[in-house]
């Protein structure tokens, strides 16, 4: 039960609908044992002795019975569902709180299906079990203690040969209950790893299509559907073996009723009534004892969920705020790498070695460099996406770590080369960030990134509403977006990574003279591989193996002969080529 204890502060809060649903179950489990103590008085008093004057008083008070009994079962259902759809939609929340406070290193090794499939299958399977399963669980201890009470009332020595088949019952559900949990687990991987397959190819599919790897992309689908069906099938042959088992030892139970039963009753030990009761008894504890298997399968898939949403809610959240984190409302924008390392987890590379430099507020700072060569990662220690191995990264003379994460972030726009877009309006999606900017702020931060003129065209402007991931609109104008999204933050901070990559040269002009203006008063880093893109910057710095190889302004490096003049020598040569085939 460790598993349920820690998840207890979910659903404890509303232990007042547990515990009513539970007085109320065991109201109906009296209710129920009645009838069999109606049946008994309604032959041996009246049948038996002839007297059937009452029977119909009986009949009458036999319907007052179970229409009681139904209402009471309608409460104690509703308050029973009550208490588990409460409870998940607290855990739910959490969850999903917990998700957006997980650091990058956490992401980057989940699985995005996977996830979906903890806040999904795995919250309904723990919600099933709250609603119904601790209800059965008890159930089946109310039932048992009520109908044998009774029983042993009725002859003890028929009620203990009744019981001989509860021990070997208690090993068989021991038993399954040792084999089911673990099967039960192993779906509910192989059920994530499902989900991720379906998910990975739906965000995929124009790489999918463009490259016809349909036929490849099937049979790795088929493969997991084959693991998710064979680890069904085995769960389903433990289920097998086991239920008819436990019928079986439950059914034992009627067998010895019939004989031993028939037995005292021909001795006059047991009065017929009585033999009827006993045998109305025994139906009512098969049923649930015939469902402890069923309940136990519920009970094993809510504990195999919870110990996968338990990895969630227990993961490190590593970066957080420190105590008396300062609130900044306004950056000047200085930021210094002192000696920085950053090595990201499972790497035996530094993705960072021993980084310094210093940029002044204002400066225009261009990282450029091959890819993986350590620029974006620069980027991510100064919003404290992951915490550096070595060294420090200051900004405004602090430590990043010093300050809030939220007064920090608030501080810095960032332009990621992959620009997402929410399934909202363009309006939304540019004052995201800064959910309170006025629709003038939102223009001009659209025109700063020229994107207002195509969003004009659109149907409905800023009030158009984009599909999943921006769909509805190419590659360079999400990524103008995106860079008015930045620029509607009114950063101290900007940092463009590789944000004009998707948008023509053309278009990387203009929006780069309408940069410049943005730009002023603040500290701004862009990564580019184009040259065209960085070369107007204060100081450049060029970046290979995760180091810092050469630093300077464009004119200063060219005349260096190092590997910032190679790429732009390379550059050239590309563009000369691509001009001489337009005019030749």
């Amino acid at each position: 039960m460790d598993t349920f204890k820690k998840l207890k502060s979910f659903y404890w809060p509303y232990r007042h609908l547990f515990f009513t649903s539970m007085v109320l179950l065991l109201f109906v489990n009296v209710i129920t044992v009645a009838y069999p103590i109606i049946l008994q008085i309604t032959i041996d008093d009246g049948i038996t002795k002839g007297e059937y004057g009452w029977i119909p008083y009986l009949a009458l008070g036999f319907i007052a019975v179970m229409i009681f009994r139904g209402l009471a079962t309608f409460v104690q259902q509703y308050t029973g569902d009550l208490f588990g759809i409460t409870s998940v939609y607290k855990l739910r929340n959490e969850l999903y709180k917990k998700l957006q406070y997980l650091p990058f290193r956490y992401y980057d090794n989940a699985k995005t299906g996977d996830l979906m499939s903890r806040l999904t299958a795995d919250v309904e399977g723990f919600r099933f079990f709250l609603s119904f399963g601790f209800t059965e669980l008890l159930r089946f201890v109310f039932t048992l203690s009520i109908c044998f009470g009774v029983m042993f009332y009725y002859s003890v020595s028929l009620t203990l040969m009744t019981m001989i088949s509860l021990p070997f019952l208690a090993i068989a559900v021991y038993r399954f209950d040792k084999l089911i949990h673990p099967a039960f687990r192993g779906i509910r991987r192989s059920f994530g790893r499902l989900n991720t397959n379906v998910q990975e190819n739906i965000s995929g599919i124009n790489t999918v299509k463009s490259l016809s790897r349909e036929g490849f992309q099937t049979s790795k689908f088929m493969n997991s559907n084959e693991d998710f069906k064979n680890r069904e099938i085995s769960t389903s042959n433990i289920w097998a073996k086991y239920f008819p088992l436990m019928e079986l030892l439950g059914n034992v139970g009627v067998i010895v009723i019939l004989s031993y039963g028939g037995y005292l009753v021909i001795h006059g030990d047991l009065k017929p009534g009585e033999l009827v009761a006993f045998y109305s008894l025994i139906g009512y504890i098969l049923d649930p004892i015939i469902t402890l298997g069923f309940t136990i399968n519920m009970f094993s898939q809510s504990k195999a969920s919870g110990e996968r949403l338990l990895e969630i809610l227990e993961a490190d959240e590593e970066i957080t705020d420190n105590e008396n984190a300062l609130q900044a409302e306004r950056l000047t924008g200085e930021v210094e790498f002192n000696n920085v390392t950053l090595q990201y987890f499972g790497d035996e590379k530094a993705a960072l070695k021993e980084i310094t430099f210093k940029a002044q507020p204002g400066k225009v700072i261009g990282l450029i460099g091959s890819t993986g060569s350590g620029k974006t990662s620069i980027t991510q220690l100064m919003t404290r996406f992951y915490e550096p191995a070595g060294g420090a990264v200051y900004i405004d003379g602090k430590k990043v770590n010093e300050y809030s994460l939220h007064s920090l972030r608030s501080n810095i726009g960032f332009v990621m080369q992959e620009s997402f877009l929410f399934s909202s309006t363009i309006k939304s999606n540019i004052a995201y960030g800064k959910p309170e900017a006025s629709m003038e702020d939102i223009i001009h931060a659209a025109k700063m990134a020229q994107a207002h003129d195509f969003i004009m065209e659109l149907p409905d402007g800023y009030d158009t509403m984009l599909g999943e991931r921006g769909l509805g609109l190419s590659g360079g104008q999400k990524q103008r977006i995106a860079i008015a999204r930045a620029i509607c933050l009114d950063p101290s901070i900007l940092i463009l990574d590789d944000a004009t990559s998707a948008v023509d040269m053309d278009t990387e002009f203009k929006i780069q003279e309408g940069l410049r203006e943005v730009m002023k008063g603040r500290t701004t880093f862009i990564i580019a591989h184009r040259i065209s893109s960085l070369k107007h910057a204060d100081e450049i710095l060029v970046l290979e193996n995760g180091r810092i190889v050469e630093r300077g302004k464009h004119d200063e490096l060219l005349e260096n002969g190092g590997p910032y003049e190679r790429i732009y020598k390379i550059q050239f040569r590309d563009q000369q080529a691509i001009l001489q085939s337009q005019t030749g």
